[in-house]
């Protein structure tokens, strides 16, 4: 009897603390909510609060978790998700999603080729795809841009190097061949400079001056995008994701057509925003059922989670927290995590950086950098536990080439192939611990030492060589140069002056001549060998562009220098030139 009152005493007990911890949950929650709902929802960039100060809500509860979580560092496998895709191309009913890849234990581990700049050749993917899923990517995002081979009205679009239609058949056998899904991107909003800056597309700016964004009001602009959509959509019947960009989206608001919306509509800019976004994204999915929507977030952060439920985007698409910063904010992206599960979005996919994210002329990839970025990311993805109710479907690791198409190259592919390896193996083992280091430096033939920011060893890795030269030539080039040029005697007796005026005493010549002829010829073989090099990967455009941001400046002064040295020589010391040369 007494056994039968003691088993009846702990049910009672469970169901006391069950209770409990329901009413310290839900005040929980409904604090977050009123404190949430209390931001600006009619604000959207200028006078909206900044995200941070959002965080505080959980501060203390993430860090905590955090604390908890620190000797399982490992990404924990999610829910299992229908592998098959929803019926409804909304996804409104159903409310089931499109898994990645149907062998992912895990969430996506996407590579990101970004093609508006130094694109490579279809054969250096024949050599670099299979490094991808060696290292642990389930597929890549491919950012077409000029790149596409884009047909009839749109025929201007295409670079002078764009890939045929035989390439991009060739570019999805590759991706099929090693288990990478294809996810296409194309601009539908912002980041539309390879468009608009044709003068025949001038009239769809949003901004007269700038060809940075479209004008969402003009007639033609929705049919021009639908277009470019409905092309890479036709060459790409597989997939089953399509991302459509929408970030950073310049001047908004400012065209006389916004203008007349904003005035009419009470100036609500994220609801304009909204507007278009729901316009293209409903076109992708009415276009092929079950083709899921990906667009990244920044224009979503300041929107409120009821304007956003307003307009439907949640049924439509899954947005793309993106933060590529060294000391991320984890709590900011926990808020913003929290926000979109408030505005009924069913998934979320995160992005990082493997390069191009810190310079905007970048030119050697900084290991640590990007490795603290990725750690960061990892303790959000332990953390989604947090939220049962919304899915992780990836994390896509970006390699910006620019940061816009008309600015400057960023670090080239095969520079930032050690770091990708780094990132890939660090998101697949939940650290860069030795177990990761090790199947990295396996795979790539080098040792990565994360505090010399470089890949020790020969390395065996697809594009490798590049990789070495680019090190040399970052290294040495300008340094060798400008210890040339302090010499005593060129200093003194061989300035940019006497070279103008042909007034130079050969005498100093000759305590300089040899040791600039001996560096010039041991420079120019180099560059032709790695000019070789470049072109065996990239097109003419690329390596003409590489080698005048890096190179031409430091190999014109030292030609220069030799020419004028040959020349005035042979003047023997006589006065200056009454003309320049």
């Amino acid at each position: 009897m007494a056994t039968k009152r003691q088993a009846l005493g702990a049910v009672v007990l469970c169901l006391v603390l069950v209770a409990a911890v329901k009413l310290l949950l839900s005040d929980s929650r409904t604090e977050r909510n009123q404190k949430l709902a209390n931001m600006d929802a009619g604000s959207f960039w200028h006078q909206g609060p900044k995200v941070k100060e959002a965080v505080t809500v959980h501060k203390s509860e993430v860090i905590n978790y955090f604390l908890n979580r620190a000797q399982k560092p490992e990404v924990p496998d999610p829910p299992v998700e229908n592998d098959s895709p929803p019926q409804n191309p909304e996804g409104a009913d159903t409310g089931k999603i499109v898994a990645p890849l149907e062998t992912s234990k895990g969430p996506a581990r996407i590579v990101h080729l970004d093609l508006k700049g130094a694109a490579p050749k279809v054969k250096y993917m024949k050599q670099i795809f299979p490094l991808f899923s060696s290292l642990g990517a389930d597929g890549v995002l491919i950012e077409y841009e000029d790149m596409f081979p884009y047909h009839g009205n749109l025929t201007i679009l295409r670079s002078p190097y764009a890939y045929s239609m035989e390439d991009i058949e060739e570019i999805k056998r590759l991706a099929k061949l090693n288990k990478l899904e294809l996810i296409p991107l194309v601009q539908v909003f912002g980041h539309l400079e390879f468009v608009l800056k044709h003068e025949r597309y001038f009239h769809l700016r949003e901004v007269r001056a700038f060809p940075n964004s479209l004008n969402p009001y003009h007639p033609g602009s929705v049919a021009l995008v639908k277009d470019m959509v409905s092309q890479v959509m036709d060459c790409h019947p597989d997939a089953r994701w399509f991302h459509m960009g929408a970030d950073e989206v310049r001047g908004l608001g400012e065209s006389q057509d916004s203008k007349n919306w904003l005035h009419s509509n009470k100036g609500d800019v994220g609801k304009m925003f909204l507007n278009h976004a729901v316009s293209l994204a409903r076109f992708i999915t009415e276009r092929r059922s079950g083709v899921r929507v990906i667009l990244w977030d920044d224009m979503l952060r300041k929107i409120s989670p009821a304007t956003i439920k307003e307009s439907g985007l949640q049924d439509l698409a899954s947005p793309t927290i993106w933060n590529y910063l060294k000391k991320m904010d984890t709590d900011g992206i926990g808020t913003l995590i929290s926000r979109y599960h408030e505005a009924g979005f069913k998934g979320v996919w995160f992005a990082s950086a493997f390069k191009g994210g810190t310079g905007i002329d970048q030119r050697w990839t900084p290991l640590d950098y990007h490795l603290q970025n990725h750690l960061s990311w990892i303790k959000v993805m332990n953390s989604m536990t947090k939220y049962p109710s919304i899915t992780l479907h990836g994390i896509l690791l970006t390699g910006w080439q620019r940061f816009e198409h008309h600015t400057v190259l960023c670090e080239l592919l095969p520079v930032g192939i050690p770091s990708l390896a780094m990132c890939l193996q660090s998101l697949k083992h939940g650290a860069f611990d030795e177990k990761a280091k090790m199947k990295a430096h396996h795979i790539l033939g080098c040792n990565i030492k994360v505090e010399k920011d470089i890949c020790e060893g020969s390395g065996a890795f697809s594009g490798s060589q590049i990789y070495h030269m680019v090190l040399y030539i970052h290294t040495n080039l300008q340094k060798e140069v400008e210890a040339l040029m302090k010499h005593y005697h060129i200093k003194g007796g061989f300035s940019r002056y006497h070279r103008k005026y042909n007034f130079a005493n050969s005498r100093i010549i000759e305590f300089f001549q040899d040791q600039l002829n001996k560096l010039l010829d041991k420079w120019e073989t180099y560059m032709e060998n790695f000019r070789m090099e470049m072109e065996g990967i990239y097109f003419p455009d690329t390596v003409e562009e590489w080698m005048e941001e890096n190179v031409n400046a430091n190999m014109d002064l030292l030609r220069e220098n030799a020419r004028d040295a040959e020349r005035i020589l042979k003047l023997n010391g006589q006065p200056k030139s009454l003309k320049t040369l």
